[in-house]
């Protein structure tokens, strides 16, 4: 089949107005009777009127007596008035119906029972009072939260756990309700596997399991939506067009065709919803999730979505979830995130033209709140997960300079932002061990990481971004770690350096070690492809040091400039074949069964500036990694020692 081509590529919001143009009667959906108790979250598509009022009796607000008011009038310390319990005072609990005759209510502690009492009751006591009672008072009238006829909710309001006991208290038991609108999402792609398929049969290379029929269903649901899942359909046309077919001539309210939506020659959505109805958009001015397309199919909405998993949640926030909020009757800008001042931590670059969503992780640090940016992929699902907020870069800029102001929508709650240790420097798998461990002992404190290499967290704390680096900087003069780069780069900085671990750098090979590497210089076989990390990172220092010592140059290396930025990246590079052997720490070799050969055994320390070595957040991190449990943890990854951990020496540059 011949390629497709993107019809004029629009944008978010011209795009956006002609799906709504496209669908203007999309909030006139249905409604249907249900239960109130049933009714949360749903959409009231008729008024709720009181059939009762709440209270509905005169009720005591107070225990105490009631009386009719004007019988305390005049009452005083020097004049008090006798009251007769059961003749003109009638002692009365909280809630209970008010007697007839009476008006209010005197509190219990405001009385003096001045006779005795009768059968352990007060029944014919004498009660005096020193004070008058006002009219309603301590009582709550028939009526004072909610009086019968009148409107509890409008149509269009949305049901909250509140809502639901002024429903209940004002006599309304049954309500009518928006109906939910019903999507049905088509998971297209040959390759695709089930996760039950996975979990019985393990993948071969090529297959991918497909989780975006999940993650569009649930979101499906938070956007007040019910959905379906069609079973996986391989890229046959036709097949694919029966689906979408039977699916809009059903009780389907809107259609999501997963993958095939881009320009290749098996994308098949574009063709499916052309021939069958008509393609309003088809690209989208954005990224991710440029290849977007929708049309109609019988009237009903049809959506081509990405096969990226960010692409197709970016596709879904951005278009389909917004219709769904109409048809439902709410606001399409219902779902609109808070946003917050930031400053990028680097200078981020964009491309003309595209609106560009980035995932970001924020910390604040020195009050200002401080992003960095994760992988652009819009194949990595973790980039949402990992992230605290999105950056929209405008299709007009061309990048966002260092320190510049910007604003950033939040998906993680401002408040478990300011709870964040910001960690940036060289990677180790024990940060992540650590930050579960902290969330195991003292949730609220969690750990945002990003690895740019022990130089990259000096610089980080240089520039006041972070409040953690991570560091194994070898001084090839004398063997110690991180002090000489400190006191060369962080002058006149307070600094704290607290050892975390001691641990084994070496080779990571393949497991078995099919090519009987021995050592840094059997790399010199021109046959062995090698996986290095970034420059700055402690790890090539530490290589380059090595290779000094053996009277070797990178040039004696074959793939020396390959580079990745994490230890466990290099594991997965041997894993894959794309490296005979990468220099990293065991830990990573051991996680993925992969062969390792010891090279040196190095400190790795947390570099924390003076003024954040106190706070509360720091000061729960360095209590974790004192524990027995953490170092017990720390000793099953392998590898590592602990001997050290938690001992930290202040430095003044």
């Amino acid at each position: 089949m011949k390629r497709n081509v993107y019809l004029n590529m629009k944008s978010i919001e011209a795009a956006r107005q002609i799906m709504f143009d496209q669908f203007p009667g999309a909030d006139e959906s249905g409604a249907e009777d249900i239960d109130s108790v049933d009714a949360l979250g749903r959409i009231l598509a008729e008024p709720a009127v009181a059939a009762l009022s709440a209270p509905n009796y005169h009720a005591a607000a107070m225990d105490g007596i009631a009386l009719d008011a004007k019988l305390s009038f005049g009452a005083s310390d020097d004049e008090p008035k006798i009251l007769v319990s059961g003749k003109d005072a009638f002692w009365i609990n909280t809630g209970h119906v008010m007697p007839e005759g009476t008006n209010a209510v005197i509190m219990i502690e405001h009385l003096n029972v001045i006779d005795s009492v009768k059968n352990g009751s007060s029944n014919g006591s004498s009660i005096e009072i020193n004070s008058p009672a006002f009219p309603w008072q301590n009582v709550r009238k028939m009526g004072e939260d909610i009086v019968a006829t009148e409107l509890i909710f409008p149509r269009g309001h949305k049901i909250t756990s509140y809502s639901l006991g002024a429903l209940i208290a004002g006599g309304v038991f049954r309500v009518s309700v928006k109906k939910k609108p019903k999507v049905l999402i088509i998971p297209t792609g040959s390759e695709l596997k089930s996760w039950q398929y996975a979990n019985d049969n393990g993948l071969k290379p090529g297959d991918v399991i497909d989780s975006n029929s999940w993650v569009l269903g649930a979101l499906c649901v938070e956007y007040g939506a019910s959905f379906e899942s069609h079973a996986i359909i391989h890229d046959e046309i036709e097949i694919i067009m029966d689906a979408v077919r039977e699916a809009t001539l059903s009780s389907y309210d809107m259609v999501f065709i997963i993958g095939g939506s881009s320009a290749g020659s098996k994308d098949y959505a574009k063709p499916v919803i052309d021939s069958l109805g008509e393609v309003f958009v088809h690209g989208v001015t954005m990224m991710p999730g440029k290849p977007l397309l929708f049309g109609k199919v019988n009237e009903k909405p049809v959506f081509g979505i990405p096969g990226y998993p960010v692409s197709a949640v970016v596709a879904f926030e951005q278009f389909a979830g917004p219709l769904l909020l109409k048809m439902h009757g709410l606001n399409p800008a219902a779902k609109q995130r808070e946003t917050i001042d930031v400053v990028p931590a680097r200078k981020i670059a964009s491309k003309l033209g595209v609106e560009e969503f980035l995932r970001v992780k924020i910390g604040s640090v020195d009050g200002r709140f401080m992003a960095s940016q994760l992988p652009r992929g819009a194949g990595s699902i973790t980039t949402l997960t990992e992230a605290d907020g999105i950056i929209r870069i405008p299709p007009h800029v061309e990048g966002i300079a260092e320190k510049e102001i910007v604003k950033a929508e939040l998906i993680r709650p401002l408040a478990a932002i300011e709870d964040t240790v910001v960690i940036t420097g060289s990677h180790d798998n024990t940060l992540d061990l650590l930050a579960d461990q902290i969330c195991r002992t003292r949730p609220g404190v969690t750990i945002s990481s990003s690895h740019v290499g022990s130089m990259g967290g000096l610089m980080a704390i240089r520039k006041k971004t972070c409040h953690v680096a991570g560091s194994h900087l070898l001084d090839p003069e004398d063997g110690s770690y991180n002090i000489s780069y400190i006191k060369k780069y962080l002058p006149g900085e307070r600094v704290w350096l607290v050892n975390l671990v001691m641990r084994e750098q070496g080779l990571i090979v393949a497991g078995g070690n099919p090519e009987k590497i021995k050592g840094l210089d059997d790399l010199k076989k021109k046959e062995l492809v090698f996986i290095n990390r970034q420059g700055g990172a402690g790890t090539r220092v530490l290589l380059d040091y090595k290779l000094k010592e053996l009277g070797m140059t990178p040039a004696d290396i074959r793939g020396y400039e390959n580079e990745e930025y994490t230890h466990m990246s290099v594991a997965v590079a041997v894993l894959s074949g794309r490296a005979d052997a990468g220099m990293g720490i065991y830990a990573a070799a051991k996680a993925l069964s992969l062969d390792f050969i010891p090279v040196f055994t190095e400190s790795y320390d947390l570099v924390i500036p003076d003024r954040f070595f106190h706070t509360e957040k720091i000061q729960v991190l360095l209590e974790t990694i004192k524990t027995n449990d953490f170092k017990k943890r720390v000793g099953e990854l392998g590898g590592y020692g602990t001997e050290t951990t938690g001992e930290a020496i202040l430095l003044e540059s």
